[in-house]
């Protein structure tokens, strides 16, 4: 299952999202979004467990406080599609 995790300050790492999430079961990947220009966090992220798993951290964690900030955590959203066969969304620009 994947997970959705907002509301993430900017100085979270891979390795603390990780380390939060497995106090609820195996992490088989934990990832921070980042800016690709500044490298800081974008405020959200995405944590892969399995199902049962999963579902018990959305429990757990969602509106629970890190850094100061309640977590919004749910499971993910799949990433639409363009009608090119990329995943939509971002800023790309085109040059």
């Amino acid at each position: 299952m994947k997970l959705y995790v907002g509301n993430l300050g900017s100085t979270i790492t891979d390795v603390q999202l990780e380390s939060l999430f497995t106090e609820h079961g195996a992490v088989n990947s934990a990832k921070v979004i980042r800016d690709q220009d500044t490298g800081h966090g974008r405020g959200f992220g995405f944590v892969e467990m399995s199902d049962v798993e999963g579902k018990q951290a959305i429990e757990k964690l969602n509106g629970k406080d890190v850094e100061g900030r309640p977590l919004t955590v749910n499971e993910a959203r799949p990433q639409k599609q363009n009608s090119n066969g990329g995943a939509s969304g971002g800023n790309r620009r085109n040059y």
